[in-house]
């Protein structure tokens, strides 16, 4: 078969992948995350089974115990998370009222360091940005709906993703087995190395980058809890499990703690100075033991094409494309470099003789 008709059939797998993805995104929730699920959980159940459990009592076990701590993490805090989220949007807009009175009464101030006319262009650009989280806060509702984060949805999840994550867990090795028998025996060593390279990405985003998150969320929400800011659990969840987004967790998080500080505490700067510290040590902690230790050189994405993907898949596919979008990414990153190394290495690119310079 021709290097041609090889692209060609590629790329059709991949049309055809994506139709089917999009055909039947209203449904795959429950299985994007029983497969990332089971993704995450297969590295203990193959511990277990050396330990001589067999797969279908180890996939039990370790399904049980996750299934447990989900279950009391979701008795303790989801009712408190759900009061202080449903607290901080109903006081939203008292926040950004007093946070305006605070700039109008520094304005005398802020005139002399700034200037009359920047100083009114700071001002507009506050009261702009105010009214345009306040609106942002209003339509979160709708969207969660149109993204299909639904009662149902939810229900559907709950129920299923355990199933899905069961039976896709006790099934792993037989899988795997038949996708190995399946590849073409002429380029089976190249694809193998390929999708050992495409494993390496994904489980640095399983299992790395979530881990980061999870840490994440539960610092940002204990510490701002601890210095007791209003909300901190909520507004520290958010900003660690947003964190995926490059640079829109710290943003986000740091913007709306700072701003609840201003309000809450003014006029101890103490304590703005220490809520914003939070977020600026946890910052440098991440960026230089974190992800390092946990994720390392596993993902080498661009940010901007994280962003992208992030929106492109979350535009056609909802919710599953965002959950799909990182993972995707990632994969595509990794055959990015494969094919960038290929072409380095064909005739089209050293020459029509295949050396280095040759110039046919």
């Amino acid at each position: 078969m021709t290097l041609r008709n090889q692209v060609l059939i590629w790329i059709g797998l991949l049309i055809l992948l994506v139709l089917v993805l999009w055909l039947f995104r209203g449904i795959l929730l429950p299985f994007v995350v029983g497969a990332a699920l089971a993704y995450l959980l297969n590295p203990l159940v193959n511990q277990l089974q050396q330990w001589r459990f067999n797969r279908a009592w180890a996939t039990t076990v370790v399904l049980l115990g996750v299934i447990a701590v989900v279950l009391s993490i979701f008795f303790m805090f989801v009712p408190l998370i759900g009061q202080q989220i449903i607290g901080l949007i109903r006081r939203l807009p008292t926040y950004v009222g007093d946070l305006q009175a605070l700039f109008a009464r520094w304005s005398p101030e802020i005139n002399e360091w700034l200037g009359p006319e920047r100083a009114q262009q700071v001002q507009s650009s506050i009261n702009d940005l105010a009214g345009q989280a306040l609106g942002f806060i209003a339509t979160i509702p709708g969207e969660l709906v149109n993204i299909g984060i639904t009662g149902a949805t939810m229900i559907g999840v709950t129920v299923l993703t355990p199933v899905v994550a069961f039976y896709l867990l006790l099934d792993w090795e037989s899988m795997i087995h038949g996708i190995d028998s399946l590849l073409p025996k002429q380029h089976k060593g190249e694809i193998k190395t390929i999708l050992k390279d495409i494993d390496k990405s994904m489980a640095g985003v399983i299992r790395g980058q979530g881990g980061v998150l999870l840490i994440d969320a539960a610092f940002y929400a204990t510490a701002l809890s601890l210095v007791g800011l209003n909300f901190g659990l909520v507004v520290g969840l958010m900003a660690g499990l947003l964190s995926f987004v490059p640079f829109v967790g710290f943003v986000f998080g740091f913007g709306l703690s700072v701003g609840i500080a201003l309000v809450q505490f003014w006029p101890n700067w103490w304590m703005v100075v220490l809520v914003a510290g939070i977020f600026l040590f946890w910052q440098f902690v991440e960026g230089n033991i974190l992800y390092p230790k946990l994720v390392g050189s596993a993902i080498s994405i661009n940010p901007v094409w994280m962003m992208f993907a992030l929106l492109a898949l979350g535009a056609v596919f909802g919710f599953v494309g965002l959950l799909l979008a990182v993972p995707m990414a990632a994969i595509a990153s990794v055959l990015v470099r494969y094919a960038v190394r290929k072409y380095k290495e064909s005739a089209l690119y050293l020459g029509r003789n295949g050396s280095d310079g040759a110039i046919g």
